[in-house]
C-alpha cells in the first residue's frame, strides 16, 4: 500500500531527529562508559554493538512499517544474545592465568634496593668498592635483569630511595623501562648504562642513525627458556622442533609426542630481549605471525597487539630462565627441556644446555669515539667490579650465572 505523502514526511522527519540527537548520545554513553570504568574488551567491543545496535533498530523502527517492528526487536534480541555469549566466552577467557608484563610492577618492588624486606642479593662483607652520589651512572635495563643490577646498586650506591618507575622530570637514577624503552633511552643519552641482552638488528639500525655506536661488556649468562602449560605432557623439545613450531612447519603437539591438539605459538613484543633471541634462534627462518589481542582504545577505536602469554593447554611461551621461574612459582606452567638438557645453572654453566647467552651491561657513544668508560673512571671502576669476584658473586646470589 502507497503511503500518504504526509507521512512519508513525518517519518522522515523522525529519522533525522533520531540522527541528530540519538546518535551522538548513545556514542557518548559509550565514550562515558569505555573511558570511566575501564571495562575489559570484550565487554567495551559488546557495549558497543549493543550501543549501534539500539540505534540501527531505532532507526528502522521509525523509518518501516509497523508490520516490521517485531522482527526488528527480534534482530536485536539476537545480537544481544551474541554480545552476551560473547561476554561469556571473555569471562572463560579471562579466566584463564596470564603472564604478561603487567605483572612486573609488583616483582620489581619486591627487588627494589635499600627498601624493607627487599630481595636483592648481599656480599657477606662491604663492598670493596662505593660511590659517591654525584658519581653515580644513570642505570636502566631489562625487566629480567632488575634483581642483579638492583644488588649492584646496594652493594656500591650510596644508601638511598632508587624507584626504578622512569622518566626524566621524576629524576630516576636507577630505572627499569624494559629493553626497548631502555635501549633507546641509552641511545639518545638519556641513561648512561643499561643491562639487557643483546640488541637486535633494529636496535643497532637505531644507533647508527643516531651516529651512535653500543659498547657491551658481558656480565654474566642467563638461559633463554620454553614452556607450556603443566598439563601438557610434552617434557621437552628439540632446538629443530622450537624452530619448526615457530615457522609453522609444526602445527600440533601430536608432531612432537603430545596431544592431538594445535599449538599456539605465543610471542613477544618486538625488539624485547627474549624476542631478539627467539629471531636469534630461527637462524634466519621466517616467523609465523603472533598471536594478536584487540583492544579498544579511547573513543572505541579496536587496536591490536601481540598479545601476553595466555597459559591455554595447548600454549607454548618463553622468557628467559630467571623470569619464568618467578612466574612458575604455582605450578601452572612448566619449563621445557631443549635437546634432552633441562634448563638449570649447572647445565648454562657447563654449556649443555643448548641456548645460553651473556647478558651485558652496555654503553653507548658517538661512532668513531671510545667508550664512556674509557674517559670516565667511575664507569670503568663499576663495570670492572661487576666482573670483579665481588660483583660476580652478586650475579650467582641473584640467580644468575657468573661469567667464571
Amino acid at each position: 500500500m502507497k503511503l500518504p505523502w504526509k507521512t512519508v514526511l513525518y517519518r522522515l522527519a523522525y529519522a533525522a531527529l533520531a540522527a541528530v540527537f540519538l546518535i551522538p548520545a548513545a556514542l557518548f554513553f559509550l565514550a562515558f562508559l569505555l573511558l570511566s570504568f575501564g571495562l575489559p574488551a570484550y565487554v567495551q567491543q559488546a557495549l558497543l554493538t549493543l550501543g549501534w545496535t539500539a540505534v540501527a533498530a531505532v532507526l528502522l523502527a521509525i523509518l518501516l512499517p509497523r508490520r516490521c517492528r517485531k522482527g526488528i526487536l527480534a534482530l536485536a534480541l539476537a545480537v544481544a544474545v551474541g554480545c552476551a555469549c560473547y561476554c561469556g566466552w571473555g569471562l572463560w577467557r579471562d579466566s584463564i592465568p596470564t603472564l604478561k608484563e603487567t605483572d612486573r610492577y609488583t616483582l620489581l618492588s619486591s627487588y627494589q634496593p635499600f627498601t624493607e624486606g627487599s630481595l636483592t642479593a648481599h656480599l657477606d662483607a662491604p663492598s670493596s668498592l662505593r660511590l659517591d652520589q654525584e658519581d653515580c651512572p644513570r642505570l636502566d635495563g631489562a625487566t629480567a635483569l632488575y634483581p642483579v643490577y638492583a644488588a649492584f646498586v646496594e652493594a656500591v650506591y650510596p644508601e638511598g630511595e632508587y624507584p626504578f618507575l622512569s622518566g626524566e622530570e621524576s629524576g630516576v637514577q636507577v630505572a627499569c623501562t624494559g629493553t626497548v624503552e631502555a635501549y633507546e633511552r641509552l641511545i639518545s643519552g638519556e641513561t648512561d648504562l643499561i643491562f639487557a641482552a643483546a640488541p637486535s638488528q633494529k636496535q643497532l639500525d637505531l644507533a647508527e642513525r643516531r651516529g651512535m655506536e653500543l659498547h657491551l661488556t658481558p656480565v654474566g649468562r642467563e638461559a633463554f627458556v620454553f614452556f607450556v602449560n603443566s598439563k601438557n605432557p610434552v617434557e621437552g623439545l628439540t632446538v629443530e622442533q622450537v624452530q619448526g613450531i615457530y615457522s609453522g612447519t609444526i602445527t600440533s603437539w601430536s608432531q612432537v609426542g603430545g596431544k592431538n591438539q594445535s599449538i599456539r605459538p605465543f610471542q613477544r613484543m618486538e625488539d624485547s630481549g627474549s624476542q631478539s633471541a627467539l629471531l636469534r634462534l630461527m637462524e634466519g627462518l621466517p616467523l609465523i605471525e603472533p598471536e594478536q589481542e584487540d583492544r579498544v582504545a579511547d573513543m572505541g577505536g579496536i587496536i591490536s597487539q601481540v598479545a601476553d602469554y595466555r597459559n591455554y593447554q595447548n600454549a607454548i611461551g618463553f622468557s628467559f630462565r630467571f623470569y619464568s621461574t618467578q612466574m612458575v612459582q604455582n605450578g601452572d606452567i612448566r619449563l621445557l627441556a631443549l635437546n634432552g638438557v633441562f634448563p638449570t645453572k649447572e647445565t648454562i654453566r657447563d654449556g649443555s644446555y643448548p641456548i645460553s647467552d651473556p647478558f651485558y651491561a652496555i654503553t653507548a657513544a658517538p661512532i668513531g669515539q671510545s667508550a664512556p668508560q674509557d674517559k670516565d673512571p667511575v664507569l670503568a671502576d663499576f663495570l670492572d667490579w661487576m666482573l670483579s669476584p665481588e660483583g660476580q658473586a652478586l650475579v650467582e646470589a641473584s640467580g644468575y650465572v657468573s661469567l667464571s
